[in-house]
């Protein structure tokens, strides 16, 4: 960011203090006396400019100051003496110089943060694709809200990606939340990318993203930091050729989706009872995905415990089976907006952990969206 480039309401700020330096000053050139002169507050002045203003602006106020102390401490100080009227102005003279550069280290950090966060924004947008997420005739609106202020993404992960064994989708959530927690979402991410398109089986797919965790909590441990286990949900929809598609789900440990079908809304637990990644060695038997039977209208809404757990300010949970019941007609994109602000509205903002939501559904024919936009008009 430029040094000279003024932050928004930089101009009116400098306007004001120029007006209030000027203003004092004549009070103390009208009221001319031995007393302590209103003036000798005014270095608050030019400090400001340099916490609210462009360096250019900053400068100006410096210098009006400077211009009106001297002429304050020179003219309207009749009982001093002149070492006094020498230290008034050195002194007003520091004020000056220490605004301007107190501003120009500002401007100076405040262009390496922006530098610092363009490059963490990328980082972090290479992560997690943005939403809405497109894959083959599906598409998936939500949205993310890191718990870590400041961060695009924490422990929640999510991907859906079409393959030659068809539409496959995940959805996670690491123990741990914000930026601790991106390291292993990071590594079943990536082994979820990977694995959904050269294995034909789901519970393959699960296998590669434990091994993933494993071998990153193996490196976690040798380096003295936590390990960490990661819940997941996977599904995949097949091409039935001539019959109808083909479903299947498989849980890691996460939590129940939700189905909305025929103006109904159904809590889905298909395929639970599988560990958490990163915690599948300590159960006696492999995960196992379940068939499901997907219809065409079906809409299926996937959420991380950030969801479901968040309070209200009397404590109560989140209910989102409810509030999903009375949203059962709008389309993926406003149920989406209509979920975060409702969640937002519940929680006054105040989200203690990381929430996404995914609300996916089978993409609209051009003919759909043209019978849509009719009835809406």
């Amino acid at each position: 960011m430029p040094l000279n480039r003024a932050p928004e309401g930089g101009r009116g700020t400098t306007v004001v203090l120029i007006l209030v330096i000027v203003g004092v000053t004549v009070l103390d050139a009208v009221d001319i006396g031995p007393e302590l002169h209103q003036s000798a507050f005014l270095g608050i002045a030019p400090l400001y400019a340099a916490l609210r203003c462009s360096l250019r602006r900053t400068i100006l106020v410096a210098a009006v100051y400077l211009l009106c102390l001297t002429y304050v401490d020179t003219f309207t100080t009749v009982d001093w003496a002149p070492v006094s009227r020498i230290t008034a102005v050195f002194g007003a003279c520091l004020a000056a110089a220490f605004s301007v550069m107190l501003c120009r280290v500002r401007l100076q950090r405040e262009a390496l943060h922006a530098r610092t966060s363009l490059v963490a924004d990328t980082v972090q947008r290479a992560m997690l694709r943005e939403l809405p997420l497109r894959a083959g005739p599906v598409e998936a609106y939500g949205f993310y809200v890191s718990a870590q202020e400041g961060a695009r993404v924490g422990g929640d992960i999510y991907e859906a990606v079409d393959t030659p064994h068809g539409l496959r989708l995940m959805i996670g959530d690491v123990q741990g939340k914000g930026m601790p927690a991106i390291g292993a979402g990071l590594e079943v991410l990536a082994a979820f990318r990977e694995a959904a398109h050269y294995h034909d089986a789901l519970e393959t797919v699960a296998d590669r993203m434990e091994q993933a965790l494993a071998r990153y909590n193996t490196r976690s441990a040798e380096q003295g930091t936590d390990e960490r286990f990661v819940t997941a949900l996977l599904m995949e929809v097949r091409d039935g050729g001539a019959g109808p598609p083909r479903g299947r789900v498989l849980s890691c440990g996460h939590i129940p989706y939700y189905l909305i079908r025929d103006g109904a809304v159904y809590e889905r637990r298909d395929g639970e009872g599988g560990l958490p990644l990163g915690l599948g060695t300590l159960g006696g038997e492999p995960r196992r995905g379940v068939p499901v039977r997907p219809e065409p209208g079906d809409r299926i809404v996937l959420c991380t415990d950030g969801v479901t757990e968040a309070r209200g300010p009397d404590g109560t949970f989140y209910p989102l089976g409810e509030r999903l019941a009375g949203w059962t007609r709008l389309a993926p994109p406003e149920l989406a907006r209509t979920l975060r602000a409702d969640l937002e509205g519940f929680t006054g903002g105040d989200l203690k952990d990381d929430a996404t939501v995914l609300v996916v559904g089978r993409r609209a024919e051009p003919a759909q969206l043209s019978i849509a936009r009719a009835a809406a008009a």
